[in-house]
Parts: structure tokens; C-alpha cells; sequence
């Protein structure tokens, strides 16, 4: 193991310390609604991942990702957080946990994610439209070739109901380094955390949107199948963010979680 990247990280608050870890290509900027409503009561954190926001671009790996959060939690002197993981950060969380081990960590929220993304002949709870490898190599092209004309695609499948959230996401994903953008997705279409599942001894929420684009209801119920004592929380009216498309119902969820 490379000695891991330092991570720029917004921070803020004071008590239960809660490590939000964005999806891809995001940042930790888009936590604020959890900054708003719950910096009163718990010490919130939001590191820009590797190739993201104003992280580097180097360590364009999920490993990577997953050994720099456990360098700041170490660093930071952080007791037992929280982590919450949306989409990608639960693929750094499930690596952390994978690399690091749980001794370190006081719970995981899994926002709207799969442990394998690609589908194949067996498996066909990743993405819902169907993605696998042979089309997840093309895509990988048209990304780095022209990632303007295929950034607005992203920012559309993220909400329910797209509006101004889908247009601001759209200006921030389209400033993105195309290669960095290319590289985390190449590593994090390639992770496969289904073995983990049944080895995590820490509290989990898997939290879903009941409208979303990306993610089926069955791939979080197979989650919550493998992960003992897990539990599910739907929000009716999100796609693939319901902490930023139901923010305050998000916000009880997760203090209730912390507390």
C-alpha cells in the first residue's frame, strides 16, 4: 500500500462525528442540506474523494479512496463515526471495511447503491438498465473522448424529478477532469463487495429512493438479506439522492441513526 492521498474536507460542528462520503462525480459540496440541518448537534465532515472537487488528481482508485478516509479517520482522531456512503462513497466505505476492518467505525448508511454495479449472466442487481462489461467498455470510451456531451446523462438519472437540482448538478459534473472522471470509473465498476456483505458487524441503514433511475427496491433488499441486522429506509419521493431531493426527512433518519 501507497502511503494514501491527503483529502481536502469540509468540516463543521461539534459531538458525534458523522463522515459523509459523496458518489461520483460529486463532491463534499453536495452534503449541504446534512451541514444546514444537523451541524447544531454532531461533527459533520465531507472530504472531497480522489480526482473530485479539489482533491487530487492522483489515486484514482476506490482502494485509494477507501485508504485516504482511514488515514484522515486516524489522523483526525475521529471516535467511531458514522459513515455514510452515497453511491461511490458506499463502494470506499465497503472498501474500507474490506481493507481496514469495522474496529475503527460506529455505523454505515448505504445511500442507494449496488456491492457490483456490472451485471453479468448471474447477477442482475446492478444498475437497472442492464449495464455490463461489454457496454461499460464503450461507455468508458464516449467518457474520456467527449465528457461534456456525456456528463449531462449523469446529472439526469440522479433525481426523481430533475429541476434546478438537476441543473446545478449538471454545471458541476461537466467541470470534471474527464480522465480522473474515466479512471474512478473504470475501479469502481470493477469492485465486487457481495462477499463482504454477511462480514459486517457494525449497525447498517441501507437508504433508498423508491423513485430511482439507477438502483432497483430488490438490490436493497438483498443488501439488507446479506448484512445482519440491517435495516432498509425508503424515501417515496427520491431517485438516487434522497439527502439532497428529501433533505429533511433524510436528516432525522441519519440523526437518529447517530444518536
Amino acid at each position: 500500500m501507497t502511503d494514501p492521498v491527503s483529502l481536502p474536507v469540509r468540516k463543521a460542528g461539534r459531538g458525534r462525528p458523522i463522515l459523509l462520503l459523496h458518489g461520483w462525480t460529486c463532491h463534499g459540496g453536495f452534503f449541504a442540506p446534512q451541514f444546514e440541518g444537523l451541524v447544531d448537534r454532531f461533527h459533520l465532515l465531507a472530504p472531497d474523494l480522489p480526482g473530485h472537487g479539489a482533491a487530487p488528481r492522483t489515486h484514482l482508485t476506490i482502494e485509494a479512496a477507501a485508504d485516504a478516509v482511514h488515514a484522515l479517520i486516524a489522523e483526525r482522531g475521529l471516535d467511531r463515526p458514522l459513515v455514510v456512503g452515497w453511491s461511490m462513497g458506499a463502494a470506499v466505505a465497503w472498501s474500507l471495511i474490506a481493507r481496514h476492518g469495522t474496529k475503527n467505525l460506529g455505523g454505515l448508511i448505504v445511500i442507494d447503491m449496488s456491492p457490483k454495479v456490472l451485471n453479468d449472466e448471474i447477477w442482475k442487481l446492478g444498475q437497472k438498465n442492464g449495464l455490463d462489461a461489454a457496454r461499460n467498455a464503450r461507455i468508458l470510451a464516449a467518457m474520456e473522448a467527449n465528457w461534456p456531451a456525456y456528463a449531462p446523462a449523469v446529472a439526469r438519472n440522479i433525481y426523481a424529478d430533475g429541476g434546478a437540482l438537476e441543473a446545478r448538478t449538471r454545471d458541476e459534473i461537466v467541470r470534471n477532469d474527464p480522465h480522473a472522471m474515466t479512471e474512478m470509473w473504470r475501479s469502481l465498476t470493477a469492485q465486487d463487495f457481495r462477499g463482504l456483505m454477511p462480514k459486517i458487524d457494525i449497525p447498517v441503514v441501507v437508504a433508498r429512493g423508491a423513485l430511482s433511475k439507477i438502483y432497483a427496491a430488490a438490490t436493497a433488499e438483498w443488501i439488507a438479506g446479506q448484512v445482519p441486522g440491517a435495516e432498509i429506509v425508503a424515501f417515496a419521493a427520491s431517485g438516487h439522492a434522497p439527502h439532497l431531493e428529501e433533505p429533511e426527512a433524510f436528516n432525522a433518519m441519519l440523526a437518529h441513526a447517530a444518536t
